[in-house]
């Protein structure tokens, strides 16, 4: 038998061993949560309460600067800057003013903030809130505008968010829109239904064309592993000219005795109401595109398809493995995202542009819709908020462009650096000087036990 007091004992050493392990064990929990020990009682002593509470303060601020809201949020002010910026250089009482920039500085500076503060106070008052106007029915006009121009980037930023969220580009906005607004403003002046039906037939009939055209990328993704983005760029011009044929083809879409490509004016009957009357635009479609914020909210969070599509978003193996059709789930998800794409198509033609639409009845919402998902972090609520912002952009470049001559491009360039700095969130945390995702404060318990051991 084997000495219990001997140094080779193999019990003996594990027993020590285990000592060790405890007693730092215990060293490491009173250093690291700036607690003590008792030597007499070996009792540690719970740290005090403002010590916990600074440290949950400084978690709670390490959540929100490396969280992905943060960096969208970031990216709209960067890109306001850099507007600014732009604007200031191409007006020209600034031009003139840095030609004797060293003799009175003071001069282009106030230049500078006279054209940057003008424009963006033009923007607010086109895009949110006219002060000028006497009246708060008057005055909130701008704010309706926005959301008239939101309301199908909502529904189309919804599609494309989907569709991003199971793994999927819907690059084909366009095309999808554009059959879904053939389909439903077909229905709209070449029937006679009774009010209420007949918009609601017309919006079925656009909403189905919209999914039927979306689903042959993902039928094609499903059966031959087609990638979905080239399919959908290729059904957007099969859908364009399509339609410009039906649309130059009397009998067809061409409203009769026109030479024109362009179909007769909705019927009054299919035509969505006015939520505020007749001295606004926006109109029904707006309720609508809250309902599919719902839904797609409680399909991607509280239902068993909304688990599927993510499950197969974040590793379509792993899905597999785990039993789910990953096949299915892709057609399904293209399905969804062309109907809601199809629901912006609608809204064009049943409620922005009822007179009669062309073949640029999609307004480049199609490929919007791409920017407003990526703002939105491809959920639901962020879409929605995506939505507005960019309907306010719309509606304010405008009002920019009139009163104060700045150029409506500059718009379109501040929504570019908005996608730019969304796509390099490196760049935009080394900007504002903020924590990568995942970094924690760097730990000095090693220090500690050097200056307790000593």
């Amino acid at each position: 038998m084997s000495d219990p007091h001997s140094p080779h004992d193999p019990t003996a050493a594990r027993a020590d061993r285990a000592a060790e392990v405890a007693e730092a064990g215990q060293a490491d929990l009173a250093l690291e949560g700036e607690s003590r020990v008792d030597p007499a009682a070996e009792a540690r002593v719970v740290a005090s309460e403002p010590a916990g509470d600074e440290n949950r303060w400084r978690r709670a601020f390490r959540e929100i600067a490396t969280g992905n809201a943060i960096i969208s949020v970031l990216a709209v002010i960067l890109a306001l800057i850099v507007g600014a910026i732009m604007i200031a250089a191409t007006d020209e009482n600034v031009q003139a003013a840095a030609g004797y920039f060293f003799a009175r500085p003071g001069d282009t500076l106030a230049a500078i903030w006279q054209s940057v503060s003008g424009a963006y106070s033009s923007f607010f008052q086109g895009a949110i809130y006219n002060f000028r106007r006497p009246e708060f029915a008057t005055g909130i006009r701008p704010l309706t505008e926005t959301l008239t121009f939101a309301t199908p980037l909502i529904a189309a930023g919804l599609g494309a968010a989907l569709a991003f969220r199971v793994g999927m580009f819907n690059i084909g906005g366009r095309g999808q829109m554009l059959v879904a607004a053939a389909a439903g403003g077909w229905v709209a002046f070449a029937f006679d239904l009774p009010w209420g039906i007949h918009m609601i037939v017309a919006l079925v009939a656009g909403v189905v064309a919209g999914a039927v055209w979306a689903g042959i990328a993902g039928v094609l993704k499903a059966r031959t592993g087609a990638h979905e983005v080239i399919v959908t760029i290729m059904l957007n011009y099969v859908a364009f000219y399509v339609v410009y044929y039906l649309l130059r083809t009397p009998g067809l879409l061409q409203a009769p005795g026109s030479n024109n490509p362009t179909t007769p004016p909705m019927k009054d009957t299919a035509v969505f109401p006015d939520l505020f009357g007749s001295g606004y635009n926006l109109h029904f479609g707006f309720v609508l595109s809250l309902v599919a914020v719902v839904v797609v909210w409680w399909i991607l969070e509280r239902s068993s398809l909304g688990f599927r599509f993510r499950a197969v978003g974040l590793n379509p193996n792993a899905a597999r493995v785990a039993g789910i059709n990953v096949k299915s789930m892709y057609v399904y998800a293209m399905l969804i995202s062309g109907g809601l794409v199809g629901l912006a198509g609608v809204d064009q033609v049943l409620g922005t542009v009822t007179t009669g639409f062309s073949s640029g009845i999609d307004a480049g919402i199609g490929f919007d819709a791409i920017t407003v998902a990526l703002l939105g972090r491809s959920t639901p609520v962020g879409v929605l908020v995506a939505g507005i912002l960019f309907g306010a952009f719309k509606a304010g470049g405008f009002a920019m462009q009139a009163a104060n001559g700045v150029p409506v491009d500059i718009v379109l360039v501040v929504q570019s650096l908005i996608v730019l700095f969304i796509a390099a969130p490196p760049l935009v945390r080394a900007i504002f000087r903020l924590p990568a995702p995942g970094a924690r404060q760097p730990r000095v318990r090693a220090a500690k036990k050097k200056e307790a051991a000593r």
